[in-house]
């Protein structure tokens, strides 16, 4: 071999770490001074050589221009060709039609100062007419009794009293505060048990100082056991003290417990009303208090007979 050649088989004693290529041929360029070795304790030898600092843009001027782009201009669509238009035909010319004037002539208006006209087209404002206020309607009163009358299936023994008055001897007990409406509740009453056939001779009428004093005079005439029934009167308005909740409430429980302790009907016809409208309105309540004295005897008579014949 010559020398310069490269021998692959040549025993140069760094193998395996020999590199199977021929060495690059030796360049006549210059060549750069080998640096030594770096240490491993040394840290500036491994710290990273700094990367070179980019240039700054050159600062921008307002007189520089920046070359203007080209823009084409766009091809101008083509025009359209417009339609004809037929001329209109030519209308016939309108005949002036002079207008009279009805108004007469400057001279016929009197001289005189000029009335006071609105600007035109001024809105007229009309006054508005006084509304009256709608007037609720009053509520009617509600009905105080459900019409019809008691039906009872067949069947059961059905023990009813009658308002008959034979032979029936009737106390009646009434007030005579308010009299003026107590009077005419102890007409109605007495018709009532007339009608019904009790004798005038067998009614007995027994006036009291007020309601409060019904109870009392009731119980004592049940107590005698001389009247199949007893029938009591009066008459309480409502004031403007609470004088007509006790009143009230002790004649309606007073005469209840009369009846109950004597065994003798005591009816109830003491009017418990607002004012006196509502007490003239139901006059007849003494009449109905009669009729419900005489029922409630029979009834009484009824029971007592069938329990002496069932005995």
């Amino acid at each position: 071999m010559t020398e310069g050649t490269y021998n692959p088989f040549e025993d140069t004693g760094d193998w395996p770490f020999r590199e199977s290529t021929a060495p690059p041929p030796a360049r006549e360029t210059e060549e750069a001074p080998e640096r030594p070795a770096p240490n491993l304790f040394d840290r500036e030898a491994h710290e990273p050589e700094p990367e070179p600092e980019p240039e700054p843009d050159p600062p921008f001027r307002l007189d520089e221009r920046r070359p203007e782009a080209v823009v084409e201009p766009e091809p101008e669509p083509e025009p359209e060709p417009e339609p004809e238009v037929e001329p209109e035909p030519e209308l016939p010319a309108a005949q002036e039609v002079e207008i009279e004037d009805d108004l007469p002539a400057p001279e016929a208006f009197p001289e005189g100062e000029a009335e006071p006209h609105e600007p035109f087209g001024a809105a007229v404002v009309e006054p508005e007419a006084a509304v009256e206020p709608e007037t609720a309607p009053e509520p009617e009163a509600p009905d105080q009794h459900a019409p019809g009358e008691l039906r009872v299936p067949e069947g059961p023994e059905v023990i009813e009293g009658g308002p008959s008055g034979f032979r029936r001897t009737v106390a009646i007990v009434v007030s005579r505060f308010n009299a003026d409406i107590t009077n005419r509740l102890l007409e109605g009453t007495i018709d009532a048990l007339v009608d019904a056939h009790v004798s005038r001779d067998a009614i007995t009428v027994v006036p009291v100082p007020g309601a409060f004093e019904l109870p009392l005079a009731a119980m004592a005439l049940a107590k005698t056991r001389r009247f199949s029934c007893v029938v009591a009167l009066g008459c309480v308005i409502r004031g403007e003290t609470p004088h007509f909740d006790f009143v009230a409430g002790e004649a309606a429980s007073g005469l209840q417990l009369a009846a109950i302790e004597t065994g003798v009907p005591v009816s109830f016809g003491l009017l418990t009303v607002e004012n006196q409208a509502q007490a003239e309105a139901r006059i007849g309540k003494g009449a109905e208090a009669a009729r419900a004295a005489l029922e409630m005897a029979d009834l009484f008579t009824q029971v007592r007979t069938r329990a002496v014949r069932a005995g």
